[in-house]
């Protein structure tokens, strides 16, 4: 029966992705073809070998010291803030997910200096490219967004942004908000099982070039294809990484100011249907919600639960949604493909934070990205929707 219903919810996902698709006669699908089968043999691998174990395993570790590393930096600025914050169940958003931007960033400086990242773009671009049948900087940007995150991808593209045409900009951007960042992983896997924060990552790395081929269809030319990360201004290496330090530290200011404002929009939405309504937005959006959750593979006495919970992520965020799924009592499937659902930055202030990031490094193209924002929510909304059902083959 899981897999009849896996069959009809990847149908849905598809039809959803053709309807507002801007170019349904440009569609290629051969590789989005070979993409879903990479799909179903990597979750394979993931959730049920012992070599996905010890993957896991490791990722783990290594986000973990990461986020270690760069609370090293941020306790010595904010001193106890950082300690009460730990005491009373979680230090402020702003010092423990955007504060490590600054540090992932000095990272990207010193990782661009030293020639790794063109090596990425130029070798395991192009092998992504060649099954994707996009570019190789759409390639780079897939990856480094599902290692680095939203925001902080950006500006290791930060001299190409404005050189990007509406559609490669789209896909970029699309890319970002499909994924999460390294920073907070180790968060994640405080809330869920970390077995479905690495399954999601690596789903929706493919999983956001499935729904970009069929939304935002088109084929890059070879000029075009030449695009790389362009090498810094001749510098001394203290010099490079003040410039990416101070970069980081705009991009976290920016995104907090966006957040502020589409969080408080949000909840004053809430708000007035509660009012008006007695029933907030965030519980109407369940019940129009779970027939999503019924098509990844929940079942449907538990779909309306599971609904909620996906749209207090899209409303809010992942890691109110995250502490929701904890409290709520539905089977360990259920909480499985939920969990893959929620590894993600597709939500309404993720809106803002893009189009925030992409604002510090290049204007015009920041409102070009405000400009396709709801089209890039749908977009990513469904490459969750796409991992959750992959996942729900397997559990």
């Amino acid at each position: 029966m899981k897999f009849l219903i896996a069959i009809i919810g990847l149908l849905v996902v598809f039809g959803l992705a053709y309807i507002a698709s801007n170019g349904k006669k440009q569609i290629r699908y051969r590789p989005l073809a070979i993409m879903i089968v990479l799909q179903v043999l990597l979750a394979y691998a993931l959730l049920n070998t012992g070599v996905g174990t010890f993957l896991i395993g490791g990722f783990a570790t290594v986000f973990k010291s990461l986020l270690d590393y760069a609370n090293e930096g941020i306790a010595f600025v904010f001193g106890g803030l950082t300690t009460v914050g730990a005491e009373s169940g979680g230090a402020p958003f702003f010092l423990s997910v955007l504060m490590p931007i600054v540090v992932i960033s000095a990272l990207i400086g010193i990782l661009q200096y030293i020639r790794i990242l063109p090596f990425v773009i130029k070798y395991i671009g192009l092998v992504l490219s060649k099954i994707n049948g996009m570019g190789r900087l759409e390639s780079y940007n897939a990856v480094a967004s599902a290692v680095l995150g939203q925001s902080e991808v950006f500006i290791s593209v930060k001299k190409q942004i404005g050189l990007l045409p509406k559609h490669r900009l789209y896909t970029l951007c699309a890319s970002a908000m499909s994924t999460v960042s390294m920073s907070i992983v180790g968060a994640y896997m405080t809330m869920i099982e970390p077995k479905y924060v690495v399954t999601a990552l690596v789903l929706n790395l493919f999983g956001g070039f499935i729904i970009a081929s069929i939304v935002n269809p088109y084929e890059v030319t070879e000029e075009e294809d030449i695009l790389e990360v362009q090498e810094e201004e001749k510098q001394s290496f203290f010099e490079m990484l003040g410039e990416y330090i101070l970069d980081g530290f705009k991009v976290a200011i920016i995104v907090a100011a966006m957040l502020i404002g589409f969080v408080a929009l949000i909840a004053l939405v809430n708000g007035i249907f509660s009012a008006v309504l007695g029933i907030s937005f965030q519980e109407l959006l369940g019940y129009v919600f779970a027939p999503f959750a019924f098509i990844m593979g929940v079942p449907w006495k538990e779909a309306i639960q599971a609904g909620s919970i996906m749209a207090t992520k899209m409303v809010s965020n992942e890691f109110v949604a995250m502490l929701n799924l904890k409290e709520t009592a539905m089977s360990a499937r259920t909480t499985g493909i939920v969990s893959v659902f929620l590894v993600s930055f597709a939500n309404f202030s993720s809106i803002g934070i893009i189009a925030g990031a992409v604002k510090g490094l290049h204007e015009k193209q920041g409102n070009v990205v405000a400009r396709f924002g709801l089209k890039l929510l749908y977009g990513a909304s469904l490459v969750s929707v796409l991992s959750a059902i992959i996942t729900g083959l397997f559990l």
